[in-house]
Order: structure tokens, then C-alpha cells, then sequence
């Protein structure tokens, strides 16, 4: 029999029989492998496991603890998913069900308006079940767009694809990636189901069975609110029951550190309907945080080498245009106010308002790097879909810089602002980072494709010289020019996108900025974003889920309460808390009103790092009962000593800060 010769990751090949497979290679490499094994990547391409290898190929395997290998679970999950849908509902039209990060979704319209109830999603998760124990395979085939029609009559979601994919009017999402146009690409499990698909999938449903039905939520199709309304059931999917009961786990930690929860427990903030979705009032104690990350931007930008400015929160309209926000931005800005005297907009962003302080007079090499600070407000039009607690809102403010630099002086700029950013993020206890780097939107921007190159290699450079590890988002930058997101990765494992670093050769062309050169010619700067907390808001928002309301003890927006056992010692009480306040610490006062063990369980649950009780011995001996947060209680310890080890305890905090 004739052999083809196959190349692995590693370099090293092997030979097979001409018509193997890539499960026939896993199964050469061990039986290991083949176990784990979903799917494979030939020539570049993802492929099923049972597609026969071309001669000369080179293959990876899959395996389903990878991350690849999770999106095929979970893809092949929705299909499971879709089909006992349909069979448990007949007449349900379904639509898409992609794989999402941690699972999957899948879009129905049930006969009559019905909709999903509980009890749905538990005889659904039943059916799937019986279908992955039958053990079906996933059969690939490629169809014209006419017999694909036929195959969906009845089910007009999919011939809506398919008539989007074979006329040419697909898009970037998920009805771009089933055919080229002339053929489309289905799976079948059985006679009864069949969906359009790109694959690859796993060899057959019974490599599933980790998963669990999550909620279901409204979904307009296509995203279009002039679209019908359908229902989507969210699931996860994972290669083991571990992985997946440790997933469930961390959702329940999420939903214990939920922000919005916390940020009402706590009294820091709230969202009132009256002033509309997406905008937050911040009540004292909120507002004492917000304070005290606002007070140390300042100082560290103070420090930094930044100059302070202050922008208005709206413009004329002819700004905006200058900026090119119009052309670019306009569906994430609000509506124009038409005014006596022209149109203005409220300000999405703070750059354009920083080019004109550059311009306002003549700038000098000398001045450069010129760096511009501001904690800016700025507004942008969120869908109300999209709105969620501090983390997607349409109102905040930005610790914005932008730094105007010779073109040579560029690249150490990059490297100090990466410092600067990993310091500030390591002070609010982050100490796991990733990056991307984002590079031309080729539908989408301005300049030479030279300038680009160079501006993208810049950034590449600084990352690879701070040894950040990074991942490449193709065009995923703004119009002018790319940039390096810093993620986090917070107390129960989540990652959060929060610093900016962007490079702009544009903005300083539009706006015509100029500075004289040694040479006593005129040139044109460099000009670089930075936002260290991305906002305030949704650096406030992570924060807060990071520690789970217990924010350390300098920055807790109560730092102790004092409780007298009985009215005879409140005299004394008041002696601490008025001691504790000279010493600069934030203390109040709960007075024995209530019953001891209830003022101290409420203490506790509004994350108070120390509960400080004091009773007949402690007005003799001037002492103190101490409840440390998560800590062991101690009995007399003296006043003395306690402002001691509190100012010893912010100080050690505040050095890292």
C-alpha cells in the first residue's frame, strides 16, 4: 500500500498509509493522544479527525484540555443542544450557536411564542444527554447553496445564511465561515438533524458529556432590535468533570464578588432609574475610594514628569470632524445638540482637546517628550443591551495622558509608560499580566500602510524588551493607530482588559501639529495614549470583585469601628475614636444601642478591617478588643500600641502603592 509522509510541530515526521486520518496519526503517536484527541490542524487548517490527510501535510493534534480543543467542545455541544431542541419542540426554528469564551449559546423561536422556562432547560439537558450517549458521529458534507435550501426549508434562519453566504453578502460573523459562496458546509448527527457549520467538530457526541445549561435571555437576531426576538440558551462545556465543576465554582465566587451586588451591600454607589441606564451616583463612602485612587493618579503623575489640564465635557462639532471621531466614531457618540450658534457634541474622548493645548503656541524640541495629564469625563453611547454596572457604562472618567515626542524619542517613551503601567497595577495588587497588541483594521484606517508598520513594531519592541507576554489581535486597533492592551488576571482567576498604551502618527497630522526640530525646521510629533486604569469607574468596578468589598486597609473606605460593650462605655469609645482620628485613620463610632454580637456581625459584613471593642477592662487599662478582618481577636491591647500597628500596617501598604 502506498505511504504518505506527514510532518508533526516538532519537526520530525512520519509515514502513514495513503487515505489515514488524523485520528490514525494520534493513534501512531499513543494511545494517550488518540483519547484526548478532537480535532486536528492540516496545513494551518483546523480539520475533523476523520478527514483523510493529503501527502506531504503537516498536522497538529487537538487535544480537548487545549484551548482549541474547549471551542470544539463546546461548538460540538451546541449542536447537541440545537438538536434536542428541535426534538423536544417541534416546529422550533433555531439559528446560530457558537462557541463563546467558557461555552456556547444557541438562538431558537419557538411555535406560538412560547417560551423556555426552567423546567425546559432540565428536560433539555436530559435529551442531550440521551443523544450523547447514542454515540452519533458528526458527518461533514458540502452541499450547492440550492440543495442547502431545500435541506432548511422550513427553517428560515438558515436560508437566510445561506442565501447571505452564496450571493456575497456575508459578513465578518458567524455566516462568513460556512462556504465559499458556490458550496455550503453542513453537519449531520442523524436523519433527523442537520445544521449549517464550518467545523471542525468532535468524531462523535459521545466525546461530550462535561457540560451544563446555564440561563436562558433574549437575543435579537443578527443583533438588529428591528429583528425578531429570539431566545438564547446559554450552556458551558469542558473536557473533564474537574475542569467543569471548577468552572461552576468560579462562577459562584463571580457571583459573590459581582460589583453591582457589593456596590449596594457596601453603600458605595448606585444606578438610579431617574437618571437613565448606564450612569452611577457615588455615595461618601464610594466616593472616599474613588478619592483616594484619584489622589494617588495625581501624585504619581505629579511624580511622573505630567503637566495637569482640564477640557470641557463638550465641543463644536467641527472638533470632532478635524479628529475624524465623526467619521470613525459617531455610532459611539451621543446625538448632536444644535445650538445658536452650531452643533456640539459631548466629548467621547479627550484627545482632540489635548491637540489643541499642543497647539495653542509655538513648542520647541526642547519641550519634547511633552506629557499632558487629565482625569477626564467623558461620554459614550452604549446600546442599553450592552450596559453592565461600572464595567460597560456610558459616563466616566479617564486618568488620560497624552504624551507628544519626537519620532526618535518614541520607543523609550513606550518602555517608560509599560513600567509606569505595570507599577501602578502591581500597587492595587495585581501581580499577573498578559498583553495584546493590536494591530490595522484594514476596513478601518488612516495613514500609510509604512507608518503603520513602523508604529506596530514599536510597541512589539517594548513589549519584547519588558518580556511581557503577549498575543497578537488582528485588527483590533482604533483608526489611528495600534495599540498594547494590558489584561489582569484577578483573585479568582478572570481576566480584565484595564491599561492603554496607543501609538498615533495621525492625530498630530489632522490637527496640523508642529514643533521646531534642532535643525530650526518645523516637524511633526509622535503622539501617544495612555490610560492606566482604562476609567476610574471600571478600575473601581474590578477592584472591588478583586477583593470581594475587603479593599486593603488603606484604601477601605471605614478603616476601624469602635463599639462600647454597654452606654457606661461610651465615654471612653468616643475617646478612641476621636485618638484614632487626629492619627489621620477613617473610625466611627457604633454605640451600644443594639445588642454587641449583631453591631459586630454588621461590622463584619461591611468588610471593616478591624472591629474594635471595649469594655470595664479596657476603660481601666486604656486597651482595646481587636476583631481583625480574617483574623484571630485579641483582648487588652493598648491604644497606644493599636495606632502603632495601624500606621505601621497603611505605611508597609502605602510603600508598595
Amino acid at each position: 500500500m502506498a505511504e504518505i509522509t506527514i510532518s508533526l510541530p516538532d519537526g520530525s515526521q512520519r509515514s502513514l498509509p495513503e487515505g489515514a486520518t488524523a485520528t490514525t496519526l494520534a493513534e501512531s503517536i499513543g494511545r494517550g493522544l488518540a483519547k484526548a484527541a478532537v480535532a486536528a490542524v492540516v496545513n494551518g487548517e483546523e480539520a475533523d479527525l476523520g478527514s483523510p490527510l493529503p501527502a506531504d501535510a503537516t498536522v497538529a493534534i487537538i487535544t480537548a484540555e487545549s484551548d482549541a480543543g474547549r471551542h470544539v467542545l463546546r461548538h460540538s455541544t451546541a449542536h447537541v443542544l440545537a438538536q434536542a431542541v428541535i426534538r423536544l419542540f417541534p416546529g422550533a426554528k433555531y439559528s446560530i450557536g457558537p462557541a463563546i469564551n467558557d461555552g456556547f449559546y444557541y438562538d431558537f423561536e419557538l411555535p406560538g411564542g412560547r417560551t423556555f422556562t426552567e423546567g425546559d432547560l432540565a428536560s433539555i439537558d436530559a435529551e442531550m444527554r440521551v443523544i450523547i450517549k447514542a454515540d452519533q458521529p458528526f458527518v461533514r458534507a458540502e452541499l450547492p447553496a440550492a440543495e442547502a435550501l431545500q435541506v432548511f426549508a422550513g427553517q428560515p434562519y438558515k436560508c437566510e445564511i445561506i442565501e447571505r453566504v452564496s450571493t456575497g453578502a456575508a459578513d465578518n460573523d458567524d455566516t462568513g465561515e460556512i462556504g465559499s459562496g458556490e458550496t455550503i458546509s453542513v453537519y449531520r448527527n442523524t436523519p433527523e438533524f442537520v445544521d449549517l457549520c464550518r467545523g471542525p467538530h468532535v468524531p462523535s457526541t459521545s466525546k461530550l458529556g462535561h457540560f451544563k445549561l446555564m440561563k436562558v435571555a433574549g437575543a435579537y437576531w443578527r443583533g438588529n432590535e428591528k429583528a425578531p426576538m429570539l431566545q438564547r440558551i446559554y450552556g458551558t462545556a469542558w473536557e473533564s468533570k474537574a475542569s467543569l465543576d471548577e468552572h461552576l465554582h468560579r462562577l459562584e465566587e463571580a457571583e459573590k464578588r459581582d460589583h453591582r451586588k457589593l456596590a449596594v451591600e457596601l453603600d458605595l454607589l448606585s444606578f438610579p432609574t431617574e437618571l437613565g441606564g448606564g450612569l452611577a451616583v457615588w455615595h461618601p463612602k464610594g466616593a472616599i475610594v474613588r478619592k483616594l485612587m484619584e489622589d494617588y493618579s495625581r501624585e504619581r503623575h505629579a511624580n511622573g514628569g505630567y503637566q495637569f489640564v482640564f477640557t470641557p465635557h463638550l465641543s463644536n462639532a467641527a472638533l470632532f470632524e478635524t479628529s475624524g471621531h465623526l467619521g470613525f466614531y459617531k455610532d459611539g457618540m451621543y446625538p448632536p445638540m444644535e445650538m445658536d450658534n452650531g452643533t456640539y457634541y459631548m466629548k467621547p474622548m479627550n484627545c482632540p482637546m489635548h491637540c489643541l493645548i499642543f497647539k495653542s503656541r509655538q513648542r520647541s524640541y526642547r519641550e519634547l517628550p511633552l506629557r499632558l495629564f487629565e482625569l477626564g469625563n467623558v461620554y459614550r453611547y452604549e446600546r442599553a443591551g450592552t450596559l453592565h454596572g461600572l464595567m460597560r457604562i456610558r459616563g466616566f472618567t479617564q486618568d488620560d495622558s497624552h504624551i507628544f515626542c519626537m519620532p526618535e524619542q518614541a520607543a523609550e517613551e513606550i518602555a517608560s509608560l509599560l513600567d509606569f503601567v505595570m507599577s501602578v497595577l502591581r500597587a492595587f495588587g495585581f501581580n499577573e499580566f498578559t498583553a495584546n497588541l493590536s494591530t490595522k483594521d484594514p476596513n478601518k484606517y488612516v495613514g500609510d500602510d509604512d507608518a503603520w508598520d513602523d508604529a506596530t513594531d514599536a510597541l512589539r519592541a517594548a513589549l519584547e524588551k519588558y518580556g511581557l507576554p503577549y498575543k497578537i489581535k488582528e485588527g483590533d486597533a482604533a483608526f489611528y493607530g495600534p495599540k498594547i492592551d494590558i489584561d489582569v488576571q484577578d483573585a479568582i482567576g478572570r481576566k480584565w482588559q484595564l491599561s492603554t498604551i496607543q501609538y498615533d502618527f495621525n492625530m498630530a497630522e489632522r490637527f496640523g501639529l508642529e514643533y521646531v526640530g534642532t535643525d530650526s525646521l518645523r516637524h511633526r510629533p509622535i503622539m501617544l495614549h495612555r490610560a492606566l486604569f482604562g476609567s476610574v469607574e471600571r478600575f473601581f468596578g474590578v477592584l472591588l470583585e478583586h477583593y470581594a468589598g475587603a479593599f486593603p486597609t488603606w484604601m477601605a473606605p471605614l478603616q476601624a469601628r469602635v463599639l462600647p460593650v454597654a452606654t457606661a462605655h461610651q465615654g471612653y469609645a468616643e475617646q478612641v475614636v476621636a485618638r484614632l482620628q487626629a492619627e489621620g485613620f477613617r473610625v466611627d463610632l457604633d454605640g451600644a444601642s443594639d445588642q454587641l454580637g449583631k453591631r459586630i456581625r454588621t461590622a463584619k459584613m461591611e468588610k471593616t478591617p478591624y472591629v474594635l471593642v471595649v469594655g470595664d477592662d479596657d476603660v481601666a487599662g486604656t486597651t482595646l478588643g481587636v476583631n481583625p478582618r480574617g483574623g484571630e481577636v485579641e483582648r487588652g491591647v493598648g491604644l497606644d500600641e493599636f495606632v502603632a500597628r495601624l500606621h505601621a500596617e497603611v505605611d508597609e501598604q502605602l510603600a508598595n502603592v
